[in-house]
């Protein structure tokens, strides 16, 4: 193991249990999904992406990122802290009255690193195009980002996205999909099946990729070989295959853990399993 992937990997840890302490302070928020996407959320900020944490809200000059998953915000806020935007002291404000660390992302808050609204699902995509877009006419040749749940396919307006992309030769954006097979009903699978979505979103003209979401190594290499695809005439897409719960074994693979927060002993039982790497907020 390089000790580069090492770092990341130490990174991702104290990011995994800063997300259980968390949503366990205020009885509320989503473990699962968040601890599954651990890895690519310290991948793209702390390896791939060339972004600056003063913060300048039309990130002009810089790679920019998008959540559409918004549930998932305790990871995203953890590494935006860890990332320097803010001081890791205000994630123990998570969903409390008053915080800029709402259970969905916000703007109206002006927190570091928030550039738009989301968890009103299938909305992320259409907003990584329109900032692509905006990118290309103001001559920026840096990079969007975005990522979106599975569950979250099941919305029409991510297919119409999925349309006009590639229509409009929109290759300065790479797209990731967090494929955990769980939604908060249940197995995607049961829901309302994805089907071959390689397939699909080949059809639809992307480039794209799969990679293992909880493998760094992998993970990175899938990373770095999607830019290399960018400014090619297509947008690219990552094929992420995740574990919901990833990191504390009775969470691990069950849609269960959506939305629910630990209680005092399972906390307890999670961090045994986590190790403190970069010391806890």
């Amino acid at each position: 193991m390089s000790a580069d992937i090492a770092k990341l990997e130490n990174i991702a840890k104290q990011v995994r249990r800063d997300i259980v302490r968390m949503v366990h302070g205020c009885q509320s928020g989503h473990p699962g999904g968040s601890l599954g996407c651990a890895d690519f959320f310290v991948a793209l900020y702390f390896h791939q992406m060339e972004h600056n944490p003063k913060f300048n809200l039309d990130g002009i000059g810089e790679d920019i990122f998008f959540l559409s998953n918004g549930h998932i915000s305790p990871v995203f806020y953890s590494t935006l802290a860890r990332a320097g935007y803010f001081d890791k002291s205000e994630l123990a404000t998570f969903r409390k009255i008053d915080s800029r660390l709402q259970g969905h992302p916000t703007t109206h808050e002006h927190l570091p690193g928030i550039r738009v609204a989301s968890g009103s699902l299938g909305q992320g995509l259409s907003v990584a195009i329109g900032a692509s877009r905006a990118k290309k006419l103001n001559n920026d040749d840096k990079l969007v980002y975005v990522l979106m749940g599975d569950g979250e396919l099941q919305e029409g307006q991510v297919w119409e996205a999925a349309m006009y992309a590639p229509h409009n030769k929109v290759d300065n954006l790479i797209a990731t999909i967090d494929l955990n097979g769980q939604q908060i009903d249940g197995p995607t699978e049961r829901v309302l099946s994805l089907g071959n979505l390689k397939a699909k979103w080949e059809a639809f003209g992307w480039d794209v990729l799969e990679a293992k979401g909880n493998d760094m190594a992998q993970l990175t290499e899938t990373l770095a070989e999607a830019k290399s695809r960018t400014g090619k005439g297509k947008p690219v897409m990552i094929l992420m295959h995740t574990e919901m719960g990833y990191g504390v074994d009775f969470m691990m693979g069950s849609h269960k853990w959506h939305g629910v927060a630990p209680n005092d002993e399972q906390l307890a039982a999670a961090l045994v399993q986590l190790e403190e790497t970069l010391g806890d907020y």
